[in-house]
């Protein structure tokens, strides 16, 4: 298999539209999250799922970025930064809620408590330490990133315009539904991964037009200059 700017590019389309499926997939029928269900096999699955999820999602992004970096400008470049933030950041949560915090559950369940109060947007009553900043700076750079990469790519162009808007106006139906029971926190992952669905699909079709063509248009003979129109 040669690898070409062309297949990266595919690729990371796959990438994001996989990552949206997975974060709406993860997130159907999830279980309450506390000191007793940690440690059970179904949620150390999803949280590894959640940690796979981010990393691809943070592939998809930069391949449409580098996709069109001249028509993403400086506010492309912004946002990309922050929203690739807010998924190195997001893979925090589910780290150590699959790897770290099952460890905890039966010696400090108080304290596992509270970290996961604090990743579901919840107030801790202890001193979990920095993760309080990291769950804080997290949401902050997925919303501001999603808004300013998604008006980004909708000013480009390029990719399909509704899942750019969508991508931009999804950080405002998260904040409201942030304030919500757990029931409904769970749907925060929703318009996020819809768009990453359709950004990803427009990017791997639009590739693969792309190439279709430029190979149509390389297929097409040349006309042959005779000797007499060549001198």
């Amino acid at each position: 298999m040669t690898i070409t700017p062309t297949t990266l590019t595919r690729l990371a389309g796959v990438a994001a539209a996989t990552a949206g499926v997975l974060f709406i997939g993860v997130n159907i029928g999830h279980p309450h999250m506390d000191a007793d269900s940690i440690t059970g096999t179904e949620v150390v699955v999803r949280n590894s799922v959640k940690v796979l999820m981010a990393a691809l999602a943070l592939a998809g992004i930069t391949g449409m970025y580098l996709s069109q970096v001249r028509r993403n400008g400086l506010l492309g470049l912004i946002g990309y930064l922050v929203l690739a933030a807010g998924y190195l950041l997001i893979m925090v949560p589910p780290y150590v809620a699959a790897f770290v915090l099952p460890s905890l559950a039966e010696s400090n369940p108080g304290y596992v408590n509270d970290v996961l109060a604090a990743s579901t947007n919840g107030s801790p009553e202890g001193d979990i330490g920095a993760l309080v900043t990291v769950f804080q700076v997290q949401g902050l750079a997925y919303l501001a990133g999603g808004l300013l990469f998604g008006i980004a790519l909708f000013r480009a162009h390029v990719l399909t315009r509704w899942a750019a808007a969508l991508l931009a106006v999804g950080g405002l139906v998260s904040v409201a539904l942030a304030v919500m029971p757990d029931a409904f926190y769970r749907f925060l992952a929703f318009p996020n991964a819809i768009a990453m669905i359709g950004l990803g699909y427009s990017l791997w079709r639009t590739t693969r037009t792309e190439t279709s063509t430029t190979a149509a248009t390389s297929d097409v003979p040349r006309p042959r200059m005779s000797s007499a129109g060549a001198e």
